[in-house]
Order: structure tokens, then C-alpha cells, then sequence
């Protein structure tokens, strides 16, 4: 199938209550729950977010907890349509078992979603979110199923969306790019996706340098990386993850030899807390290029969730309004409560929450991403990411230890993924 190809959805699932208790579901998990602030017409409407907390690999605390703060938000102000906002939070925990587990507690409590969440473990927790037909909202964009399963309803591009934008941006910039990337089936399909970037300004192809996934360093990668950027005007870029700061550690650590290579890298592998940890100013990232798919932090836009969390999450150290996670999951229930909102004073159900979003509910995130549509007309339709509706990147640069944009505005990398999708 061509890039150009379109790919219909796949048809929704009915919906279907599970009707077994799990009893060590939220043992396994770490699950909570908030209680609502005020009352509202009708039952609370229950939704879960989850992520991983207190694991030796990536946590996500600030997820949770930003659905927490927005839940007291909301309900400060009457509820979603008069009806209380109740956030179960759950620890993903970074284990197949555990993300399981959060999904069939998700199942058993009555959520009608679950929103803004983190998971690499999609193909755990999906199934049993199809099965009862639970919309998945706005979930990081770490997997592959995220942006094909029937009810998941991505809010950015994912990491692919990253790559094609890191390779126009870097484009410009350097005049050899060295490209770090996991030795695994999934990071496989990145050079490609940077490469056409790269070519949209007819530059070379970036030099292909796989490295472990979870390496404590990365001393052989990082001078093999220097070298082959050339002499001159190289960069080297890596999408290692959690580990990106890792392989950076030991990228810096290697002596000078005067070539002067510049760094980049994308959202989510380096942020602004990431680059706060290792020095700001003083660290590695100083100058680095960085892809992401939202405004800079900095970026006025932001100001009506900042203002959230001073009124509700003033003393809350789980959140910054500066990381991608929290940012996404701020995206992810205002499309909830769009779709809510729509609905009416229809009763609000799973299934019609899907309804509402494949129909057409257009959310309006205040400029934070172009409006939502999950129409099929609306769908990037590769292969690969047949359910991606949004396909814009921006472009920033890190100065004086702050992330601030390079480029005002978004770059839509959509032709340039269905350009990838067609090789």
C-alpha cells in the first residue's frame, strides 16, 4: 500500500461490560481515586489515567496528577455538563501485568474513558479496553497500537511525527547528521522516517548508528556518532528514550577534538525538566535542536493550565506545566470534556463518548494543537498510524538553558510521513 493509500478505521467495538471482579487488580497496579470536589445532575463520570511512578525506568507521576488537578478544577465550576468529574489514578508500574491491570480495573469501576495517559505496554492494556469499547484519549503516543486501535484517540503525531520533523529541521542546519537510535524492530523503521525528512532539502541521509535501548552509557556510540558527522557543520541527534540522556552523559564526556558537532534530539527523549537535571545552561542540551509537538513551555498558550494548577496543584511537586506528559494529558481532558459536553443530557456512556469523536466533536485546545477531529476524513491513513489526526511538529532550540522556539508556529509533517510510509 502506497502512502497516499487511505486505510478505513477499523469498525467500533460494541460496547460490552466485563462482569468478573478482579480483586488483585489494584494491588497489582497502585490504583487511587479522587474524590470529586462538589456535586453535579446525575452519577459522577468516572474516567482513569494512568502512568508508571517509583520504577527504575521512566516515571510519569506529573500525569496522574494533572488529571487529579483538573478534576478539582472542573468541578469547582459545576462539573462537565453538571456532572462530577471522578479521576481514578493507576501505576502502570512499566509492566505488561500491571498495565493490565489498570485497564480491567478501568473495566470494573465504569469508566467512561481512560485520558492523558502513559504506557509502553499497549498490547496488554488495549484488548481489555476494546472489549468493553473504552475510548483511550490522548495517550502519550509511545505505541504503534496507539494510533491504530479503534478506540484510541491520539492528540499528537507520536514519535514518527517527531523523526520526519527532527530530519526538516535539521535539514538547515547541519551539514551531516549521525542518528542514535534503539537496536530494536521499532527502531529500525527511524532512519527511514528521518531520511525523508532530510530529504525535503535534498540533504544526505543521516549515518545509521544503532545502540542499546538501555545502556548506563553509551561511550563507543557517542564517538562513532562525532565522528561521522563530519569535520565540519555535523549534528548528532538521538531517540534513545528515557536513555537520550544517557547516551548525552557520555557524548560530553569525550574529549575535544574541535569539530564543534551540534546535538538534537525530540520532545519526550529531552525536556525541559530533563535539561533543567543535567546543568541548563552549563549541560549538554545548551544549543541542541529539539522537535516536539507543542508550543515551547514558555508560550502564552499555556497560561489557562498554568493557571489551573497555581488555584489547584499549587503544592503538588509531581507536576511541571514544562513536561511533555502533563502537557499532553492538559490536551487530553479538554477533549474529554468537549466530547462530553456534546452529548448533551444524553446519558454518558463509553460507547457514546466514541460515538460523539468519530462523528465529528471538533476540540478547540486554545492553539496548544491545530483543532481535533477524529473523522475518517481526518485520519492521516498510512499504515502504520492509520487513526493520526494531528501531524504538526514544532521547532525549538534550547538558549540560556530554556527551551524556546526556533520557528514560530507549526510544521505539518504529514506528506513527509506519507512519503516514508510509501518506501
Amino acid at each position: 500500500m502506497t502512502g497516499n493509500g487511505r486505510r478505513r478505521p477499523f469498525p467500533t467495538f460494541s460496547l460490552l461490560r466485563a462482569t468478573a471482579v478482579f480483586g488483585s487488580a489494584c494491588l497489582l497496579a497502585g490504583c487511587g481515586v479522587l474524590p470529586g470536589a462538589t456535586g453535579g445532575s446525575g452519577e459522577p463520570l468516572t474516567v482513569m489515567t494512568w502512568a508508571p511512578d517509583n520504577t527504575r525506568a521512566t516515571n510519569m507521576p506529573g500525569m496522574p496528577a494533572m488529571g487529579q488537578a483538573y478534576a478539582r478544577w472542573i468541578n469547582a465550576r459545576g462539573g462537565i455538563n453538571g456532572r462530577e468529574l471522578r479521576v481514578l489514578t493507576c501505576n502502570e508500574g512499566n509492566e505488561p501485568m500491571a498495565a493490565a491491570a489498570c485497564a480491567r480495573r478501568a473495566v470494573q469501576e465504569g469508566a467512561v474513558a481512560v485520558v492523558g495517559s502513559y504506557s509502553q505496554n499497549s498490547r496488554a492494556f488495549m484488548p481489555p479496553l476494546e472489549a468493553a469499547g473504552i475510548p483511550y484519549i490522548g495517550g502519550y503516543g509511545l505505541t504503534d497500537d496507539e494510533f491504530k486501535s479503534p478506540v484510541s484517540y491520539p492528540v499528537n503525531g507520536g514519535q514518527a511525527a517527531l523523526l520526519a520533523g527532527n530530519g526538516i529541521q535539521l535539514a538547515d542546519a547541519c551539514d551531516r547528521v549521525s542518528l542514535v537510535r534503539p537496536d530494536t524492530l521499532t527502531g529500525a523503521d527511524l532512519p527511514q522516517i528521518l531520511n525523508t525528512g532530510l530529504a525535503q532539502a535534498n540533504h544526505r541521509t543521516a549515518v545509521d548508528i544503532p545502540a542499546a535501548d538501555d545502556a548506563g552509557e553509551y561511550t563507543q556510540e557517542a564517538r562513532l556518532a562525532r565522528a561521522r558527522a563530519g569535520e565540519k557543520g555535523g549534528c548528532v541527534t538521538a531517540a534513545l528514550g528515557e536513555y537520550t540522556a544517557n547516551f548525552f552523559d557520555s557524548f560530553r564526556r569525550l574529549p575535544s577534538d574541535g569539530r564543534g558537532v551540534k546535538v538534537s534530539s525530540v520532545l519526550g527523549s529531552v525536556d525541559q525538566p530533563l535539561i533543567d537535571r543535567t546543568g541548563g545552561v552549563n549541560g549538554p542540551f545548551e544549543g541542541a535542536y529539539l522537535t516536539g509537538w507543542y508550543p515551547d513551555a514558555g508560550d502564552p498558550r499555556w497560561e489557562p493550565m498554568k493557571q489551573v494548577l497555581r488555584e489547584h496543584a499549587f503544592a503538588d511537586n509531581r507536576i511541571d506545566p514544562a513536561d511533555t506528559g502533563v502537557q499532553t494529558t492538559w490536551i487530553a481532558y479538554t477533549v474529554l470534556t468537549a466530547a462530553v459536553e456534546s452529548l448533551g443530557d444524553e446519558e454518558v456512556t463509553p460507547g457514546l463518548i466514541g460515538r460523539a469523536l468519530d462523528r465529528g466533536v471538533q476540540v478547540d485546545t486554545g492553539g496548544l494543537t491545530p483543532p481535533l477531529r477524529w473523522r475518517y476524513e481526518d485520519m492521516l491513513g498510512t499504515p502504520s498510524a492509520p487513526r493520526s489526526v494531528n501531524h504538526d511538529v514544532t521547532f525549538q532550540v534550547v538558549r540560556k538553558g530554556r527551551l524556546v522556539a526556533q520557528k514560530e508556529g507549526f510544521v505539518d509533517v504529514g506528506p513527509t510521513l506519507r512519503k516514508a510510509a510509501a518506501h
